[in-house]
């Protein structure tokens, strides 16, 4: 019996902790309800700045008035509580960490959050702005835009994925160089293959139009050299000196 005493004491510490995290979002969730309806137009603003005179947004389905201006709401509560949510994680994994872990992973789960939502940013204020105008400027002659408001949500909270997912490559690749799966002179050297990558994620991810694809390849660029630059400094140690550390 004593021996599930352990695995016990974990799941009941993981379900606390999982417990305080869905009670913080559904508290924020209900301060944003509501104002569900003002945080979607500020959202839609980007499309509306560029709907031709005259147009307007639309609603296929009779409820999505209604549910989608929540179901932006909510994810704007997961949003605002990330930085707790991983403030959770991290009481969760800290106790079976080592000392230099602890050191390691504080630090990686605030700039997380920093990265995430300056990635967001980024998408909101410049990506946005220039794909909406590109994808309301070619409309052919005669077709008139007008976006489904929950088909908007839908490909705006996926660009803000993208983004945000993004924005953590200095994140990931420190967490690669020092669990030695590779080295910032590794990285150095395929650097070429690198920047052919970036392009090309940005080709995938963004409008069929040269600017919004540098937009983001620019950008993970400039964050896989900041990330190669940082990773120096959480190389994996030898086994040899991380015994020799312990005994002493």
């Amino acid at each position: 019996m004593s021996q599930h005493t352990p695995l016990i004491g974990h799941l009941l510490e993981l379900r606390k902790r999982l417990l305080r995290a869905v009670v913080v979002v559904l508290l924020i969730f209900a301060g944003l309800a509501y104002f569900a309806t003002d945080i979607y137009h500020y959202l839609a603003k980007p499309l509306l700045q560029h709907l031709p005179q005259g147009s307007q947004m639309i609603a296929t389905d009779v409820a999505a008035p209604f549910f989608t201006p929540f179901k932006l709401a909510f994810v704007v509560a997961i949003a605002i509580a990330i930085p707790y949510l991983l403030w959770q994680l991290w009481s969760f994994i800290a106790p079976g960490l080592y000392q230099r872990e602890r050191r390691l992973i504080a630090p990686l789960l605030l700039s997380s959050s920093l990265l995430f939502y300056g990635g967001v940013a980024f998408a909101y204020f410049v990506v946005l702005p220039l794909a909406l105008g590109f994808f309301t400027s070619v409309a052919p002659e005669g077709v008139t835009v007008a976006t489904d408001i929950s088909r908007y949500l839908d490909f705006v909270l996926a660009i803000f994925m993208a983004f945000g997912l993004a924005f953590e490559m200095p994140v990931a690749i420190i967490l690669l160089c020092w669990s030695g799966v590779t080295d910032a002179a590794s990285l150095r050297a395929k650097r070429p293959y690198v920047i052919v990558g970036v392009f090309i994620v940005g080709m995938l991810l963004t409008p069929p139009d040269v600017i919004s694809q540098t937009l983001l390849a620019v950008p993970m660029w400039l964050l896989f050299e900041l990330g190669v630059i940082l990773s120096g400094w959480y190389q994996k140690q030898p086994l040899q000196a991380s015994s020799t550390t312990g005994e002493e």
